[in-house]
């Protein structure tokens, strides 16, 4: 699960073509089923088109960085036309009045959280005149431009945190019925694009040591250690490599 605001900004890697694809501009809302369809590209030299990705075409979302399997993943949005309507409505959710359904001003939306799998909103944060707290997406009615329009008795149905929007077992849950993590599948969708390909620089770990030698043909183990050393890392390591 993440913050909108912390997938903004992040840079796009392509794995297989270890190249820096450009950094997430915006989050495109689908109102309808309430989740994030696609994420536009800021980049320098896409002025005139608006470029995007598809967020089923996300690998993974990191601390570092947004990591897609290759630049096939970007469309542009003037020759998709159902995600280009998307944009042009401008859902924002954040900053927008929450609102009953019966016109009673809850109060105001700060942010809103992603599974960062799905592209799902899982929940949002409601800031009100003397506390914030957090509503289940499953409240909400609508997402308008302006306004977010909840059920009528979402004012009694608020939790403390966004950590009250996860089961409290639900880790272990998915490890019991899919055999593995979401992070797990992650990592193995990373090594599988990395596999075989060639070093062109030493990879230093958080430390500063070498933990991967320029010229490295790369092993399902030497991918793992990046990972294990963390999102900056493995960001270097995909963006120093080629076939």
């Amino acid at each position: 699960m993440k913050k909108s605001n912390e997938i903004l900004g992040l840079p796009i890697i392509s794995i297989a073509d270890g190249v820096e694809i450009g950094s997430v501009k915006s989050l495109v809302v689908n109102p309808e089923k309430g989740s994030v369809d696609f994420l536009t590209i800021e980049h320098e030299d896409w002025q005139v088109s608006v470029k995007a990705i598809p967020f089923k075409k996300v690998i993974g979302i990191g601390e570092y960085a947004v990591t897609v399997e290759n630049g096939n993943a970007v469309i542009d949005l003037n020759e998709i036309p159902i995600a280009n309507a998307l944009v042009n409505k401008k859902i924002r959710i954040n900053d927008t009045k929450v609102m009953s359904r019966k016109g009673q001003l809850i109060g105001e939306a700060k942010e809103y959280y992603v599974d960062d799998e799905t592209g799902n909103i899982i929940g949002i944060l409601v800031g009100m005149k003397e506390s914030e707290k957090v509503l289940e997406a499953e409240q909400i009615l609508t997402y308008g431009k302006d306004i977010l329009i909840v059920k009528e008795d979402s004012a009694g149905r608020f939790k403390d945190s966004v950590e009250d929007l996860i089961p409290q077992n639900q880790a272990e849950l998915d490890i019991e019925e899919d055999g593995s993590s979401d992070l797990e599948n992650i990592r193995n969708k990373q090594a599988g694009l990395l596999k075989g390909k060639r070093v062109t620089k030493d990879i230093s770990g958080v430390s500063g040591e070498t933990i991967i030698s320029n010229g490295t043909i790369l092993t399902e183990g030497d991918i793992s250690r990046a990972q294990d050393e963390g999102p900056s890392v493995f960001v270097e390591l995909t963006m120093n490599t080629q076939d």
